[in-house]
C-alpha cells in the first residue's frame, strides 16, 4: 500500500516533531500495512522552506532501514500563486508526474473557477492533479458536483484517512462517505501528523476499500 500524503518529515511542518517522532511514524505506517510513503510536507505558510525539507528527507532516508521515500509537497493554491507558476517543476512527487494539490477549505464555487485554470496549466505543463482531501471543502460539501468536475477535468481525489473519525474540521465524514459511494476517490491516504494516524488508515481502508484502476 503506497500512502501518497503524510507530514513524516521531522521538524519542518506540524507534523512530526523530530527524527525519533518519524520514526514511530514509519512503524505505525508499517503496522497499517504501507508499503511506501510520499513525504509531503506543507508547501504553504508559515512552513515552506525548500531546502530545510529536503534535508529532512534526507535525513529520514538515512535512518529509515530501506524503507521506500519518496520526496514530494502539499502544495497549498495561494502559496503556489506566491510562488509563481515556475515552481511547479520542483514541488511534484520527484521521480513521477504526480502533482498533489491543496485547495482552501473556505472558497466558494466561484474560487474554484479559478483552480480549474491553475490545473489547466499544471496538466498543460505535464502534470497529474491530485486534489487532497476535497470532502474538506466547503464548496464540495455543498454541491457534490463540483467534486465531479474536478474529476472530469482529469484531477484524481485523495480522501484524508481522518474522515473516519469525523475528520480535521469535524463536517468531511459525510460527504466523504458519499464520494466513496459513488466511486469517486482513486486514493486514501493517511494524511499523518502523529503515529496514531495511521490507525484511522487502516480502519479507513477496511471500511472504504478504493476500486477501479486506479486503487492505491
Amino acid at each position: 500500500m503506497r500512502d501518497i500524503h503524510s507530514h513524516i518529515l521531522p521538524g519542518v511542518d506540524d507534523g512530526a516533531a523530530d527524527l525519533d517522532e518519524s520514526l514511530a511514524m514509519l512503524e505505525a505506517a508499517k503496522a497499517a500495512g504501507v508499503t511506501s510513503i510520499v513525504c509531503t510536507p506543507h508547501c504553504r505558510d508559515p512552513y515552506f522552506d525548500y531546502d530545510a525539507m529536503w534535508d529532512a528527507y534526507e535525513l529520514l532516508v538515512a535512518h529509515a532501514d530501506g524503507f521506500p521515500l519518496q520526496m514530494g509537497f502539499e502544495v497549498n493554491h495561494a502559496k503556489l500563486m506566491d510562488l509563481g507558476m515556475d515552481w511547479v517543476d520542483y514541488l511534484h512527487f520527484d521521480g513521477t508526474n504526480e502533482f498533489l494539490l491543496e485547495l482552501s477549505t473556505h472558497a466558494g464555487k466561484l474560487e474554484f473557477r479559478e483552480y480549474e485554470r491553475t490545473i489547466y496549466e499544471l496538466q498543460g505543463r505535464g502534470y497529474e492533479v491530485i486534489i487532497a482531501h476535497p470532502e474538506r471543502y466547503r464548496a464540495i460539501q455543498d454541491d457534490l458536483n463540483v467534486a465531479v468536475r474536478l474529476m472530469r477535468m482529469g484531477c484524481k481525489l485523495q480522501a484524508s484517512a481522518d474522515f473516519i473519525a469525523g475528520g480535521r474540521l469535524g463536517r468531511e465524514k459525510r460527504p466523504a462517505k458519499l464520494m466513496f459511494d459513488e466511486f469517486m476517490y482513486s486514493y486514501i491516504a493517511s494524511d499523518a501528523h502523529i503515529p496514531e494516524h495511521y490507525r484511522y488508515l487502516a480502519e479507513a481502508r477496511a471500511k472504504f476499500p478504493i476500486r477501479g484502476r486506479h486503487m492505491r
